[in-house]
């Protein structure tokens, strides 16, 4: 069986020493609420809640999957009493506003509640994950009226919400969106069309889920400028604030799947079905991306939450496994035979999903601070302020939802390895946590999405290569501080030599794309990679930084996690963050190796 344990003490290690917090937290509107008391209530309320109503649901309900019938979704057994649980609590409004019944909040402590239960049962996880994006999005472009109407229940938790932007002929493409919105006498819109891949379309754990719907007006500009954006409820609320009629949406089916097999991943067909029109006509996209940012953060969190359980679950396994001797000699000698732990590549396999643990875990926790500074400007109604913060989060988020859930591909597989052939077997839960982690690369856009997402268009068209300079400049400051010390030198000549590297490579491709149109597509994931290789290790050295001071001037820490941290640091360097040669290597090659084949040479099977 699987189990899970909150790493409180990594938490608290980052957001109370490596990102100070609590300083951050006193820049923000909402901030003065999240006292350090309440910040450990928090932690270990969830921790408590994950770990011993969530963990112990994971593996049954996988087995079990979700049932449908005519229409109706019953999730596993257990997934109702926890989500209940949670509702009761208060967790889903820990980051919203008073007036809507939250707890008010910073959005950064969302996120690691969003950590913790996302480890300890992924699947589960998305049911209140939803509601996220679509509570954001009305937060942000709803009227006050449509904000009483959905919120309260949104933030309590009593409804849930979904994003249905994919259709049969479209996934990424949303300029192939044929879902209709006619408008009516009344104000509202009738809207027909089928979306599919809706998680948490249909489920039984709340009264009402609101959809937020991408659709066409009929007088609609054709592509992308012509899409619209609608709140269309399951139920109709009525004049009470309660659900009433319902509405003209009904689920066709549920998917089968590879894996999240409790997470009901739904057809949903709109037959006239009432919506409202939410922000400006045509402007859709735009307000949608407010739910895409925030999905793409939640499924970075997906890469990390795998890495981890996977660890967690490998380590105790490598330390009472026991298989032949060492090559240094016998190191178990009453046993017949050595632990795995022993063997050098057992300890590669586990120091990588450490690394890329605690690598990923500081990438978010840091991005969530930016994340902070979004939502207060959300809240404020601040445009400039969020257009701020939401441009400086967009460098992260491809970077984030595609580097960090290859990542956890990565680690799950070495989870397997470690199990040998008891990671395929069910019972050991290994082969879930795979089959799991496989969905995170795709979801919100495919790894080659965010990795064009992040050259073509945040790298070269946006910012000509400035976002890259910006980024570097601080990571060379930050490398400046730590110039002269001798602890600190090895990873600070590595940054520096990576930093002047990723700037040459990104004028570099802009140059080739002058005469190479398709170098941009064939550079991009190799980008992505290589920018995700770089910004860990920046992390890594700033927490082997903060290691070394806590070593020498005392720390909440034993001296044995301190150096553990920068034993890890070590090791991520020496062994994951040279990587990034071949990556290099291989952007910059020309893309004439990929395009010159003609189609029908790809295979010959006749």
């Amino acid at each position: 069986m699987l189990t899970y344990k909150a790493p409180l003490r990594d938490i608290k290690f980052l957001i109370n020493d490596v990102f100070d917090y609590q300083t951050h937290y006193k820049s923000l509107d909402n901030g003065e609420n999240a006292d350090p008391e309440t910040v450990d209530m928090i932690l270990q309320g969830m921790a408590d809640f994950a770990e011993n109503v969530l963990a112990p649901l994971y593996q049954p309900a996988d087995a079990e999957g979700c049932h449908f019938e005519n229409g109706v979704v019953t999730t596993p057994k257990g997934f109702k009493d926890a989500y209940d649980q949670f509702v009761e609590g208060g967790w889903q409004g820990i980051s919203y506003p008073e007036q809507y019944g939250g707890m008010n909040l910073p959005t950064s402590l969302n996120l690691i509640k969003a950590e913790m239960i996302g480890t300890a049962n992924w699947p589960w996880a998305m049911y209140p994950g939803l509601s996220t994006g679509c509570i954001n999005t009305i937060l942000q472009y709803g009227t006050d009226e449509q904000k009483e109407t959905y919120l309260h229940k949104l933030v309590e938790g009593s409804w849930a919400g979904t994003m249905c932007l994919t259709e049969p002929q479209c996934g990424t493409d949303l300029g192939q969106v044929k879902s209709k919105a006619i408008p009516q006498d009344d104000g509202s819109y009738k809207l027909g069309g089928t979306k599919i891949f809706i998680s948490s379309g249909e489920h039984d754990l709340t009264d009402n889920i609101i959809h937020i719907v991408l659709a066409r007006l009929p007088d609609a500009p054709e592509g992308t400028r012509g899409i619209s954006l609608f709140i269309v409820p399951k139920f109709l609320p009525n004049a009470e604030g309660e659900s009433g009629e319902r509405n003209g949406v009904s689920c066709g089916s549920i998917e089968h799947k590879m894996g999240i097999n409790s997470s009901a991943t739904c057809v949903l067909n709109f037959d006239n079905a009432v919506g409202y029109l939410i922000g400006e006509p045509n402007k859709g996209l735009k307000a949608m991306f407010t739910f895409m940012n925030t999905a793409r953060i939640g499924t970075g969190i997906q890469g990390l939450a795998h890495t981890e359980l996977s660890f967690q679950n490998a380590l105790p396994y490598a330390k009472d496994r026991r298989s032949m001797r060492t090559l240094s000699g016998t190191k178990d000698p009453e046993k017949v035979a050595d632990a795995i732990i022993h063997h050098a590549d057992v300890r590669r396999m586990l120091l990588t999903q450490k690394a890329f643990a605690e690598g990923g875990r500081s990438m978010i926790y840091h991005s969530a601070r930016y994340a902070d500074k979004m939502a207060q400007g959300i809240i404020n109604g601040d445009d400039e302020e969020f257009e701020k913060w939401d441009d400086k989060l967009g460098f992260y988020t491809p970077i984030l939802k595609g580097f960090l859930t290859e990542l956890g591909i990565e680690a799950a597989k070495h989870g397997q390895q470690v199990y040998g052939g008891h990671g395929y077997i069910k019972e050991w839960g290994m082969e879930l946590i795979a089959r799991d982690a496989r969905i995170a690369t795709m979801y919100e856009g495919t790894t080659g999405i965010q990795a064009l997402d992040l050259l073509g268009r945040k790298v070269i068209l946006q910012s000509k290569g400035k976002i890259i300079r910006d980024y570097t400049s601080s990571i060379m400051k930050w490398c400046g501080e730590y110039a002269l010390d001798k602890d600190m030198r090895k990873f600070v000549w590595a940054l520096t030599k990576l930093c002047a590297e990723w700037n040459t490579l990104t004028v570099r491709l802009m140059l080739m794309a002058r005469k190479d149109r398709e170098i941009i597509s064939a550079a991009s994931d190799d980008f992505l990679m290589y920018s995700g290789y770089v910004m860990m290790g920046y992390h890594w050295a700033r927490m082997a930084a903060v290691a070394y001071d806590k070593l020498e001037n005392g720390g909440t820490e034993s001296p044995e996690f301190y150096k553990a941290k920068i034993q890890t640091a070590e090791f991520y360097f020496d062994k994951l963050l040279p990587r990034t040669s071949g990556h290099a290597e291989g952007m910059v090659a020309p893309s004439s190796s990929m395009t010159a084949m003609k189609i029908e040479n790809f295979a010959f099977l006749d």
